[in-house]
This record gives structure tokens, sequence and C-alpha cells, in this order.
């Protein structure tokens, strides 16, 4: 029977699959398609408690669909979606929407919004995060764009996201491209969060010898506390699963290079445009990148050794490790926000900080408790500069810095690279630096190339001769 569907999902792998049994399971009536037979086979399999179906044949998905017909995108980022809206358009009415829910470069979705407008389709771009588990359970969304268009789907969004006290973690980011913007800078504080994990694990290993089981109790107890988060629980777990081939721990026996899809680069690529500072951020995608020269960092790890010194009293150490991580994970966050901040003000996105922290709290990778005193921050004060600047938040960097401290000083005594929690210690000392070495940068571009000056005793633009004999 044709017109009988609410929704349709374009691409049944892994996130739409499970997105459309989850679906299901809160009644709404769903279909999907996918030019692979074994995705169709899948959903059919998986689905069967609800008589899933998909198809195979686009022209049979479309005329299957209620009109106006809602259509989900999970496929992958670039060229794809593009050729996927071109089989599309031809076959939909005027008043239809596509929404695209991979991981899209903001300005993609921005054009393809545009294009889309002029033929009298309804598009939006939406972040979606929380993995395999999150599609199937409750992920967090983050939908921008067409505001006709997210009303139609709002329901079904609302039903299926994941909750926090009640409250879904899914809400109307704002126009444009903003849903996406969004879901990137969201991978951006993700890279960040991930590598700050990987420095503290490589402290614990190496400077403090803990084999697997120490380290998964050590994350274990921090993650019943104030660091409580996905993504340590995710770390905690990687540490006891063994490996099927070798029997040891899964983890000794992976590579130590790590790749990436482009979000975290975006993310900084972006902020270097708009002129707003994300070191960590930045320094967890160059993390990456340096991590594929295996061959040079073996080669220079003989060449240029650096005699480790032990570290006293490995249980004060651990406990200032936990603290200076709590401050790295506050800082992450706020590199982030700030980025948001900037980003709504240049492109007019409109972006509501409470709203985006309150949605990050459940189903997304990087949700924590955390974000609950961050939720509130931005609850006491919509419109706070930086989340540095909530009292808050500035009575637990003053507990914990001090440890920060400790720890980046001990690390660099014994060789070991933190380039994101040295980073962020540096971050928050040039924000509380009331008055930086940049006049000499002034002074010094105006030297040799004529670039001007401003004063602190008058207002206007100013140039010096500095060869004059006052040298």
């Amino acid at each position: 029977m044709n017109n009988k569907y609410t929704l349709g999902m374009i691409g049944l792998g892994t996130m739409g699959r499970n997105l459309l049994l989850n679906m299901a399971d809160k009644g709404f009536a769903v279909t999907g398609y996918d030019k692979d037979a074994r995705m169709l086979q899948k959903l059919e399999e998986d689905g069967k408690a609800h008589n899933l179906k998909g198809y195979a044949v686009l022209k049979d998905f479309i005329q299957s669909l209620e009109l106006p017909r809602r259509i989900m995108l999970l496929v992958p980022a670039g060229q794809i979606v593009d050729n996927v809206i071109q089989e599309l358009v031809p076959l939909l009415d005027k008043g239809d929407m596509i929404i695209d829910s991979g991981n899209s470069h903001f300005t993609d979705t921005s054009r393809r919004a545009a294009e889309l407008d002029e033929q009298g389709i309804h598009f939006f771009g939406m972040g979606i995060s929380g993995g395999e588990e999150g599609a199937r359970f409750g992920p967090s969304m983050m939908p921008g764009g067409d505001k006709t268009a997210y009303n139609t789907v709002k329901p079904i969004l609302e039903a299926v996201s994941a909750k926090v006290n009640g409250d879904p973690c899914v809400a109307y980011i704002g126009p444009g491209a903003s849903g996406h913007f969004v879901k990137m800078v969201h991978n951006g504080i993700e890279y960040a969060m991930m590598q700050i994990l990987a420095e503290t694990y490589y402290l614990l290993k190496n400077g403090m010898g803990y084999d697997n089981e120490q380290l998964y109790d050590t994350f274990k107890k921090w993650d019943e506390g104030r660091l409580k988060s996905f993504l340590l629980e995710v770390t905690r777990d990687v540490f006891k699963v063994k490996d099927e081939k070798t029997g040891e721990y899964l983890i000794d026996v992976i590579e130590d290079e790590a790749k990436s899809k482009g979000t975290g680069k975006w993310t900084s690529q972006v902020a270097m445009d708009l002129q707003l500072p994300i070191p960590t951020i930045n320094e967890a995608v160059s993390s990456r990148d340096l991590s594929k020269f295996k061959q040079l960092r073996v080669a220079l790890d003989a060449a240029l050794p650096h005699p480790a010194e032990k570290i006293d009293n490995p249980l004060e150490f651990e406990a200032q490790l936990e603290q200076s991580l709590y401050f790295a994970m506050i800082t992450c966050y706020a590199q982030g926000l700030h980025l948001l901040e900037a980003a709504s003000a240049e492109y007019k996105y409109e972006l509501n900080l409470k709203e985006i922290s309150q949605i990050w709290r459940g189903g997304c990778i990087i949700r924590a408790a955390l974000l609950e005193d961050i939720y509130q921050a931005y609850t006491q004060n919509p419109k706070l500069p930086h989340l540095y600047a909530d009292a808050a938040i500035q009575d637990k960097l003053k507990e914990v810095v001090p440890s920060s401290r400790k720890v980046i000083i001990k690390a660099i005594q014994n060789g070991f690279a933190i380039p994101a929690f040295a980073s962020a210690i540096t971050y928050y000392d040039s924000f509380r630096t009331a008055n930086s070495p940049l006049n000499l940068t002034q002074a010094q571009r105006d030297f040799f190339g004529a670039h001007t000056f401003e004063r602190t005793d008058s207002e206007g633009i100013f140039h010096a001769d500095w060869n004059s004999n006052n040298l």
C-alpha cells in the first residue's frame, strides 16, 4: 500500500538502520532505501518485531511515503550526498523535505539548502552523536536550518532522542547550517578529550608503570566521581578486553597511529578563519597527524633519548593527575563553546549555548557529568562571554590548576609528550593575563613592515620612525 510511511531513511548502514529501529520502537511507521541488498536484508532481520521493510528501487521508496515526504539521509559526507540529492529531486514534489544527518561540512549544507529552496524542497542539516548505541536507544541530535521542515519531524526526533531529567537531547539549533556547525565543534571537543585521555593513559603507563588492570581500576574509580563521562567509560573498558588472536590485552597490540574523518580538522580551520583560539583542539588534530610518522619517531627515539626520572609518591601523582584531567576537560568544553559563540555572531546562527549544553548532557559522545555544571552556567547567564567567566567554574579551576601545573612540570621533566595538557594550561594562563607581551608584536610589525600600532594613551592608529636617532 502506498503513502503509508511517516519517514524514509536513505542509507541503511549501522547508523541509519539503528535509528530506524529506534523510530519503530517508538511507534512510528518508517521504511528505508539502500542499493545494497545485504543492508535491506539486515533491516528486515533486525526489524522483524515491527515488520520493517526496505526498498531497493528509489521510485518505489519515494511513492511509499506520506505527503509531504520526510526523507532522512545517513550516507557518507561529501559528493555522495550531492549524488543522492540529484537522484531524489526529480521524484519529489514541492513541500517535500530532505534531512542530511551525516557529518557534512557546514558550507556544503548552506549550498544545498539554497539550491533546494529554489526548487521548493525543504532541507536541513542535522548532526547526530552517540554512535551505534546512541542511534539505537537515544542519540543527541543537532538540527538546524529550515524550521518549517524541522517542526514536521520534531515529534519523531524528540521521541527517539536520549533523555536527561526528562528533557529530550534534541533542540532546534538555529538557521542556516548551524546544526552541522555545532556537530562539527562537538567533534572537535571530542578530539581534544580523547587526546587528553590518551596523554593521561601514557603518564599512568609509562610514568608510573601501571599495568592494564591498574589502568582499568584507576579509570573506573575516576568515572565514579566528577569525571564521569562516556569517553572515560570507553577508556576504562578498553583495558579489560583481550585479543582473540593472541590472548593478550588488545590495547597492547594496536598500532599507535590514529586516523580521522575530517571534523576535527574542519573545526581547527574554521577557528583560524574566525581568529579564535582553540589550541587544545588543534593539538589533538596535530597529534593524530604526527602519529603517522611512526618510522621517523622510532628513529628519533633512539637518536634523542631522554632519561626519565622516577615519579616519587605515585598515589599523590595519581590524585594530581585526576585534577589535571578535570581541568583539561573544562578547558576542552570552554574552547568549543567559545568558538560557537564567535560563529553565532559571524554566521548569524543565533545559537543558544544553554540549549546546546543541555542536549549534549545525554546521548552524545562528549556527554559528561561536567555538562550539568556548564548547563547551569549558561542558565545563570545566557550571554556568558566565556566558560571561564562563570563564578562556579572559576571555583573549580582554582581548586585544580595547581595540580595541573605539577603534572605538566613532571611530565616535561620526564620527556613525555603532553601537547594537549600543556596547551590547556597555557590557554588558561593566556586568558587570565591582563597585560600580554603582544605590544612587542605590534612594535615589530610596525618596525619591519609599517603595519601601524595602537597606543595605550591615545585613540587612533599610529606609525613610528623606528630608524630615527632614538636608537
